[in-house]
């Protein structure tokens, strides 16, 4: 008894001390600041910042599914314009899909079935995609702010905030003390395409914690999969092994993190009005922390680096606390099986330090015939550090996905991959 009590104590003074180092480090930092920039006047061009671009202004049609523990979860839908009347002959069917995709089959009615005809022998047009979007750790929907713009009047499009963050409900697993798990996430993703996408084939797209979101959902509802997902892009995102990634940190560092992170943030997390008040006292400090760790590149605009502090600083402390130790448990390596067939997109930036591109290539070996793009000079945010070239592999994905169940692909969508190519 008495040497687990002095265990706990000791962990305990290793905690307290991690927290005054970090403390030190922040008021020194506040106060260098203060001497030379000054921080009015930071505050200042944050403002002006924050006025000035439009990142994260986007709406769409709201709504709200509810997860299976009751939590509310916000999303939005950007529908395409009308299709206008076709003024010429529409193009020769295309050749009938390999039979061993699904959802196409689910849907042929009985009388279809017994006289032989139906989708995949008429070649009749099928429901458009759904294009649905799930974002990351500490991130919400607005993430996506380049991709909404470049996708929007092309496609349909769901953009929904995971619970706990952005204009979400708070879990209420968690708030009665439940631990937030992905797996959950992925029960979440399920809750989101029932209610906003009711039937038609879909195409997830997921950055970070959203890419591990969709492959929980894959692993748990791989029927639906089955039927109804036409491709899948995972962005800057890991199927494991999260423990060990160094962070950029020399290997002590790292470990000394690991060991010590998950105790401080639980701490953090029952202090939060505490903790919060620290946080907005020394966000000059951190801002170059989500710097380092979002972006690869020194000379990212400005106004998309404020846009990415502003995402994160929106993120409770005890929202924080909550989700972190979800990734070191998150493991589907060995589930990625569920995904494989429809086309797969698979990106990260050559510079993540969060989740490393061997992570992303790691994937791609898993999924048979996935494209895997490498982002020379990107970092975990490479959606907003280099958003033309995820826009163009999305774009290129969506139509492919399109076309292989013969859906209709919006001649605004044709249009953009022409350009893109060109």
């Amino acid at each position: 008894m008495a040497e687990g009590a002095g265990m706990k104590w000791e962990r305990a003074g290793l905690v307290g001390a991690a927290i005054g180092v970090v403390a030190a480090g922040a008021a020194a930092g506040v106060a260098i600041e203060r001497a030379t920039v000054g921080r009015g006047m930071r505050r200042r061009a944050q403002l002006a910042l924050d006025a000035a671009g439009p990142y994260g202004s986007l709406r769409g049609t709201p709504g709200v599914a509810v997860a299976e523990d009751g939590t509310e979860l916000y999303y939005e839908v950007d529908e395409p314009p009308p299709a206008p009347e076709p003024e010429s002959p529409p193009p020769p069917a295309r050749a009938a899909r390999p039979a061993n995709r699904g959802w196409l089959r689910a849907r042929r009615t009985e009388s279809d079935a017994e006289s032989g005809a139906g989708p995949e022998a008429e070649g009749a047009p099928q429901p458009p995609v759904t294009v649905v979007f799930s974002h990351g750790y500490c991130l919400n929907q607005d993430s996506w702010h380049f991709q909404r713009a470049l996708l929007r009047g092309a496609v349909r499009a769901v953009y929904w905030d995971q619970r706990s963050h952005g204009r979400s409900e708070r879990g209420r697993d968690q708030l009665a003390g439940e631990p937030a798990t992905i797996d959950e996430l992925g029960r979440d993703l399920k809750a989101v395409l029932d209610a906003a996408v009711p039937q038609g084939p879909v195409v997830l797209v997921g950055h970070s914690m959203g890419g591990m979101t969709v492959m929980a959902f894959a692993d748990q509802f791989p029927e639906y999969v089955r039927e109804r997902v036409a491709g899948v892009a995972l962005i800057s995102t890991s199927a494991g092994k999260l423990a060990a990634v160094p962070l950029g940190l020399p290997a002590v560092g790292a470990r000394a993190f690991r060991a010590l992170a998950p105790g401080m943030l639980r701490v953090m997390g029952r202090q939060a009005e505490l903790v919060e008040r620290g946080r907005r006292a020394t966000a000059e400090l951190f801002a170059g922390v989500i710097k380092r760790y979002s972006f690869g590149s020194s000379d990212v605009d400005p106004g998309v680096a404020r846009f990415a502090e502003r995402l994160i600083e929106g993120t409770p402390i005890d929202v924080v606390a909550e989700f972190y130790p979800a990734f070191t448990e998150h493991e589907k390596s060995d589930k990625l099986a569920a995904l494989a067939g429809p086309p797969a997109l698979v990106l990260a930036g050559d510079k993540d330090l969060l989740t490393p591109s061997a992570h992303s290539a790691d994937i791609a070996e898993k999924l048979p015939g996935a494209e895997l793009v490498v982002v020379p000079g990107a970092g975990h945010l490479a959606l907003l550090e280099q958003p033309e070239v995820v826009g163009a592999a999305l774009a290129g994905l969506i139509a492919k996905a399109a076309d292989g169940v013969r859906a209709p692909v919006p001649q605004r969508l044709r249009d953009l991959t022409a350009t893109i190519d060109a």
